[in-house]
């Protein structure tokens, strides 16, 4: 009774279109209070033990640095570099859409800021060059995912939090991932892109001027990761560098980031973070909870009758994960299921590195299936096509990016190989 009288208010504050941080607060005190041995007072505490994570200054400070770097003009830096070094090859223009995705992805951490820094500029560009507008479209919305793959990442931090890994190794453990899935997208160009655009010339002069341009904007992942993966800093160390470095390339050297922009860059960045913070304490107290509890333990033992080995395991848990990413944002979904996943995962003898990553690949698919896919959104916003018009023109790079999924599931060398 107690159990449907808890459904009936999580569905009742859905009904009322409560934030989900008010949801996952009522879930935590109503089985501190009824459900478990714990007072419920202990939200309290529970809410300053995962205040108290050092990990946690790296999100707000990424996504600052993020923010910093994004004011300016690096994107159209990128793409300048990406465009001079893929003239000569057939679909170049194609090509260079996903690079520059890929890399400012490494810089922004974000999807939809990739895709809105990227798109808004290669969109014309592409169309200026005959693609049409279902590639177009779907080359930028789907390498705008990217922002979530290739660290430094923010739902990894956050996975790393909820499932008690090392951030670091799953920055280190999503190059690969991030390489495979860039790869098959530069493939899918490739194929898709010929008869759209005549092939450039080699401009040596160019692509020195380009690389002149945009070395400084390359150079902040290599010294962010370089910095994390050579043991100099810590992953919380290397977001307040970024920080520094952002600033200093943008203010002082590309001049593009004026003073009187900061007030503003720091109140976005804040709002952005808001409630992520609130859903993020509340969740690990329910994490908390679920562990006294033993609930992961039980879950496994229910599902032994149904789920006989690793391999099942892993399909349904796919499966699980590309349906909750249709209805639910990444942050939310890695907060609520990666506490309860990880255990299972590990209980069949997956690494919970290799789970994070495989987690956040599903989820990022999931920014391109409707109803509640971010960059769809985004995506129809910038380049003015209807949602049903964007949808078509995703399908079939969605099929790509479940080729890549299907490999990193079952090759879980592709993220673990640098570990």
């Amino acid at each position: 009774m107690l159990g449907l009288i808890l459904v009936g208010l999580i569905l009742l504050c859905i009904i009322l279109g409560q934030p989900l941080y008010v949801i996952v607060g009522l879930i935590s005190g109503y089985c501190f209070k009824f459900f478990g041995e714990e007072e419920i007072r202990n939200i309290v505490s529970d809410i300053f033990y995962a205040g108290d994570k050092e990990i946690l200054l790296a999100i707000p400070l990424f996504v600052l640095a993020g923010n910093l770097m994004t004011q300016g003009s690096i994107s159209k830096r990128l793409i300048r570099l990406a465009s001079a070094l893929t003239a000569p090859i057939p679909s170049g223009m194609a090509i260079a859409a996903v690079l520059s995705c890929a890399i400012f992805a490494a810089i922004s951490g974000s999807s939809p800021v990739t895709l809105i820094a990227v798109g808004t500029i290669l969109y014309p560009a592409l169309r200026e060059k005959n693609y049409s507008k279902k590639l177009s479209v779907g080359m930028l919305s789907a390498g705008g995912t990217l922002g979530i793959i290739i660290p430094p990442s923010i739902p990894m931090i956050i996975f790393a939090i909820m499932a008690g890994v090392s951030v670091t190794k799953l920055f280190l453990a999503g190059i690969g991932p991030g390489i495979l899935l860039t790869s098959l997208l530069i493939g899918y160009a490739i194929i898709a892109g010929p008869g759209f655009e005549q092939r450039g010339k080699w401009d040596p002069k160019e692509v020195r001027g380009a690389l002149k341009s945009g070395i400084l904007s390359l150079l902040m992942p290599v010294v962010i990761l370089g910095g994390i993966y050579s043991g100099f800093f810590t992953a919380t160390e290397s977001a307040g560098i970024a920080v520094v470095y952002a600033f200093i390339v943008e203010a002082f050297i590309h001049r593009e980031l004026k003073l009187k922009e900061l007030p503003k860059i720091f109140s976005d960045t804040a709002e952005m973070l808001g409630t992520i913070f609130i859903i993020l304490v509340l969740a690990v107290s329910l994490n908390k909870f679920m562990t006294y509890q033993q609930i992961p333990q039980q879950l496994v033992e229910s599902l032994g009758t149904y789920i006989t080995g690793k391999v099942s395991f892993l399909i349904v848990v796919n499966i699980l994960l590309l349906l909750v990413g249709c209805v639910m944002d990444i942050m939310s979904a890695i907060l609520i299921l990666s506490p309860i996943l990880t255990p299972m995962a590990e209980s069949f003898g997956i690494s919970p590195i290799h789970f994070g990553i495989l987690m956040i690949v599903n989820l990022e698919i999931g920014y391109l299936t409707p109803p509640v896919g971010i960059n769809l959104f985004v995506a129809s916003g910038i380049f003015e096509e209807p949602i049903g018009e964007v949808i078509k023109s995703i399908l079939p790079l969605i099929l790509v990016l479940l080729v890549g999924l299907l490999l990193i599931t079952f090759v879980p060398q592709i993220s673990l190989f640098l570990l």
